[in-house]
Formats: C-alpha cells, structure tokens, sequence
C-alpha cells in the first residue's frame, strides 16, 4: 500500500508541474492561439471518455497492475510528445495519449487501493489518496511556476520532461508491486452474480443513484473551479486575476490541513449524512460566492468572499475523499471492481467535461442565474445524498459497525471464560 500512494504521489506532483500551464504553452509559447488550446483541452477530456469504458472490463479480467503500467508507460509518451510538439497536429495527438493515459490511472490506482485493503481501512486509504494528490499538485503547481517561462519553450520542455519521468518512475513502482487477492466488499453480492458487465451495473439502483450523485457532486464544484466560478469572480465581483491563484491555494491548504482532522469524525458517521452535509457547505459556499458579486460590500470584502468561498469548497472535498470512493469500492462485486470503478470515473468526466462548457457562459454574463443554478445543485447534493442511503445496508453505509463489531466480537470469548468460571 505505501508504494501505491508513493506513486499516487509523484504522478500528482508530475501533473501538478504542467495542467496549469497548458493554455498558455499551446496558446502562448507555440502561439497556436486560444483556439487550438481550448481545443487541446477538449481532446484531453475526450481521450479519457473514450478510454475509460474499455478500462474497467481490462481490469477485471488482467489486473490493475498491468493496466497501471500501461496507463504510465502512455501518459509518459504524451508528456514528452507534449513537450516537443509545435504543431496542431502534434499538441492533439500528444493530448490524447496524456489525457487517456492520465484518465486510465485513476480507476487502476482505485482498484489497486481497493485489493490492498479491507472494508475498515478502506477509508483512511482513500483520504490518504486524495491527501497526497492534492499535496503533489499543489507542490508540482508552485515549483513549475518558478521554471516556467512562456517566451522559452525549453522551459516547457523542462517541465514536460518531469512529468514524464515522474509517469516512468510510478510504472517502475507498479512493477515492484505484488498485488494480494482483494478483500470482498462489505454487503456486495456474491461473485457469481457479478457477471453482467455494463447490465448488472446498470441494474444496480445504489451504483446508479451514486453515479448520478457523483455526476452532480463534480458539476457542481470541480467543473466549476477554473471556468465558471472564476469567469464570475472576475466579471461580476471583480477579482484580479491573481486572487484566483489565492483562492485555489486556499483550496488546497484547507484540503491538506483538514483532511485528517476531519477524517476521524467522518469514518464513525453515515456516509450519506456526510456526502448531504458537504451538500449544505456548498450552499454556503455559492451564497458567499453571490455575495462577492453583488457589490454592496467594499472590494476587500467581496475578494475575502470569493477566497472563502474556494475553502469551503475544500473542505466538502475533504469530507468527501473518506466516503465517496471508499463507498464506490464497497458496492461492487468482488469481480466487477474495475468496472465500478472505471464507470464512477467515466462519470467524473462527463461533469468535468460539461461543467465548463455550461459554468462558462453562464458564470461570465448570466450572474445572478448562475449563483442560483448552483445553489440549487448543492441543495440537490444533500436531496440525493439521503435518498441514496436508503438504498445502503448498514455496512455499507457505516463501515465503523464493522470495526465495532470485531472488536467486541474479539473480546467476547474472554467475557464467555469469565462468566464459566
């Protein structure tokens, strides 16, 4: 497990080093102009739902490590690719092999996560995850910031460079991994149930009511960090654009600093009241949002809001990591769990793909429909949360039963000596 979040880790911090600065590499440095960049990013969003539903059957049937490495070995190809490429033709066909690569790893890594631990660890694993994701990010972030020049092209080279090596450096970990058989999922069906690929899935209500779930939850936050939301700072609160880079690092410092602080009181507590309570925190944080750009307060206030509200934000992040995904692996059959896994994240995708295409417009001319539109799907977080847990078992929903129940089940013999004697 410590080399699968070891390698978690340097890929965050390889990706950290040049998903910031893509627009301006394509846009900028090869001078390919906005369009070819917008279309850049749109072909790496694409490569990933293209990829993604043939991933899960792969795993399942040949292991996540072999898919891992793959994964690596391609997103490393896209890097380099990157790195090199001048041409139109050339960034496309480099952000497809980056985007399908990157994509690809995610369900692999979760799948590998999920064989490595059981229903009780389960948890930790996956704030552990997300906790050394975003740290690689954010560091990747800020250190590329001091290489990157956009009149140097070399500079982007440098950084590319890194970030392949960091793709190479987690296939090499993957190759050092010996995977245990994986541990079954608190109240998933047998096995033999589990044969249906894409039909048993779609035939199971919780899997559909937390994809859909997972479809808002990622519309409503992520897919509206670097377009909508910040098209609305600076259009109708006014933020200068480097308060956005303010506002994302609060993100992520709030993500890293409360993550196992807020992990202890979320692991004994229901998963669908807690994925409901991020629902209410977001409200608050869309409120703050509207507030910023109403311009009844002073431009200090409205940036303090604008900042508070990418914290708030962190924190339902921070609440979600220990639930979603651990909940994810605990609803699939033992022999489906790529499959569940990759679909989640093919889910991940469409609301990130969707989200700035929607939030983009809207977020720049239309508001006050804006902050109304995602006030409501925060609303609707907490709605489908709830209607969600009535269809969990009790372990499911609440792993910490498990651990209480082996622990008193461990001390039951002494009591049964105590009372015989």
């Amino acid at each position: 497990m410590r080399r699968i979040q070891a390698g978690n880790a340097l890929s965050a911090f390889g990706l950290g080093f040049t998903v910031p600065y893509l627009y301006v590499y394509v846009a900028q440095t090869r001078d390919l102009g906005a369009t070819t960049a917008g279309a850049v990013l749109g072909v790496f969003a694409m490569a990933a739902l293209v990829a993604l539903p043939f991933t899960g059957r792969v795993i399942d049937r040949k292991g996540p490590l072999p898919v891992l490495v793959g994964a690596s070995l391609l997103a490393g190809a896209g890097a380099v690719a990157m790195g090199f490429a001048s041409s139109v033709v050339a960034v496309v066909f480099a952000a497809a092999l980056l985007g399908a690569g990157t994509a690809v790893m995610q369900p692999a890594l979760a799948t590998m996560i999920v064989w490595c631990s059981d229903p009780s660890s389960r948890t930790r694993s996956f704030a552990l995850q997300f906790f050394l994701q975003n740290l690689g990010l954010g560091l990747g972030g800020l250190l590329g910031g001091q290489i990157v020049d956009k009149s140097r092209p070399e500079s982007f080279l440098l950084l590319f460079g890194i970030e392949a090596v960091m793709f190479l450096v987690l296939a090499g970990i993957g190759l050092t991994i010996r995977l245990p058989r994986p541990a079954t999922p608190v109240g998933a069906p047998a096995q033999g149930t589990a044969k249906g690929g894409l039909k048993a899935l779609l035939g199971h209500k919780a899997m559909v009511q937390l994809c859909v779930l997972g479809f808002v939850l990622f519309f409503a936050c992520y897919g509206q960090f670097e377009s909508g939301l910040a098209a609305y700072g600076t259009e109708a609160a006014g933020i200068e654009p480097a308060t956005l880079g303010t506002a994302l690092a609060a993100n992520t410092a709030v993500i890293v600093l409360a993550q196992f602080l807020v992990l202890r009181f979320v692991e004994r507590r229901k998963r669908s009241r807690m994925i409901g309570a991020v629902g209410l925190i977001w409200t608050v944080a869309w409120l703050l949002a509207g507030y910023a750009g109403l311009g009844e307060g002073s431009q200090a206030m409205a940036t303090a809001a604008f900042i508070a509200t990418y914290a708030l934000f962190g924190l339902g992040e921070a609440m979600l990591a220990p639930t979603v995904a651990p909940l994810v692996a605990d609803l699939a059959p033992e022999s489906m769990v790529g499959q569940y896994n990759s679909a989640f994240a093919l889910v991940k995708q469409l609301a990130l793909a969707i989200g700035p295409a929607v939030g983009g417009p809207m977020g720049a001319a239309w508001h006050a429909p804006y902050i109304v539109t995602f006030v409501l799907f925060s609303l609707g977080i907490t709605v489908l949360a709830v209607r969600l847990g009535r269809q969990l078992t009790p372990m499911q929903n609440q792993p910490y039963l498990a651990v209480k129940t082996r622990v008193v089940a461990q001390h039951k013999p002494v009591e049964q000596v105590g009372t015989a004697v």
